[in-house]
């Protein structure tokens, strides 16, 4: 126990670098390069992403929060959730509208953040209790796409599982075949999954959102190889990198990229592994895939889940989908 909260640490102790370098030698050997997006946030990362959420053209956190603002009390009238668990929770900051939703309502027992960053859920755990002194805040550390561990339903139902910030974009259709598939194995009849998802609109307002004016994002994008120099002894020169935001229509999904503005190479000390970039070749850093209602629904049938509410903001930039297992 540390002050009101407590954290199960459910990661082995080599997890962070085993994880990145499996990653990065599976992205960089394969064919389109790529990176995966949970490397972003170092220290620094998690600074630049905040200073992204504040810009004028990232719309997503924005729309996200006004939505909640909207219908939380709603939802905590429909879920009457004794348990919120929160996947990927991250700073836990759009969390506060359901916390006071659920806890109006008188029906909140439990918050249970669950995150791969030992720092950035041990600020959110400790900020939660203190804030919400009533409520038991377990955090669990965790990578979510691995292991749900979320707390029994005879102990904390009914559960309200929330996935925010469009982070369910992130994974590829596959993956996010795979893991709503395993996220319905964990949940029984009375408990229900919260999603925030992107919805595809105008291409040029989505590629503005990644790939502002004051260059934010770009020095985001590039700090992943930063973190590769410090973590794995690589000598990438970010300047030899240009940032990227593009829109593939055929998956509707933005695509972040780094593309090497001279031939590069590359060495990773720790991986003895080379690798070579031509000028021109580029590096997928990230997808965030932009969904429609129909796409959303057939997914989530497809998993076991009954599409049961969903709730746009005005301008229908940004949807939250109230997601329950199918019976």
């Amino acid at each position: 126990m540390t002050g009101r909260y407590t954290v199960d640490d459910r990661l082995p102790a080599d997890h962070y670098h085993r994880a990145l370098r499996e990653d990065v030698e599976a992205g960089l050997t394969a064919t389109p390069r790529t990176l995966s997006p949970k490397w972003f946030y170092d220290a620094r990362g998690s600074v630049l992403f905040d200073r992204i959420t504040r810009l004028p053209e990232y719309y997503l956190t924005r729309a996200e929060r006004m939505v909640l603002r909207a219908h939380a009390a709603e939802i905590a009238e429909l879920t009457g959730a004794r348990t919120l668990v929160e996947l990927g929770s991250g700073s836990s900051d759009k969390t506060r509208l359901l916390l006071d939703a659920l806890t109006a309502a008188g029906t909140l027992e439990r918050y249970v953040p669950l995150d791969v960053s030992r720092a950035a859920l041990g600020e959110a755990a400790e900020s939660i209790a203190r804030a919400y002194p009533a409520l038991a805040v377990t955090g669990v550390l965790a990578d979510f796409e691995q292991d749900l561990a979320i707390p029994s339903p005879a102990e904390a139902g009914p559960r309200l599982m929330a996935f925010l910030g469009s982070t369910v974009g992130n994974l590829d259709t596959e993956q996010r075949a795979a893991f709503l598939s395993r996220l319905r194995g964990a949940l029984t009849g009375g408990d229900a999954v919260l999603l925030g998802v992107d919805l595809v609109k105008d291409p040029a307002r989505m590629v503005r959102a990644y790939d502002d004016q004051q260059g934010v994002t770009a020095d985001f994008d590039k700090n992943l190889l930063t973190v590769l120099n410090r973590e794995l002894g690589a000598d990438f020169e970010p300047g030899a990198f240009d940032h990227r935001a593009v829109w593939n229509p055929e998956e509707e999904r933005m695509e972040m990229r780094l593309r090497a503005r001279v031939p590069v190479s590359v060495a990773l000390k720790a991986m003895d592994l080379t690798v070579d970039f031509a000028r021109g070749e580029e590096i997928r850093t990230e997808i965030s895939v932009k969904f429609r209602h129909e796409r959303l629904a057939d997914e989530l049938s497809a998993a076991g889940f009954t599409l049961d509410h969903w709730w746009t903001d005005p301008q229908e930039r940004f949807g939250v989908a109230l997601a329950l297992p199918t019976a």
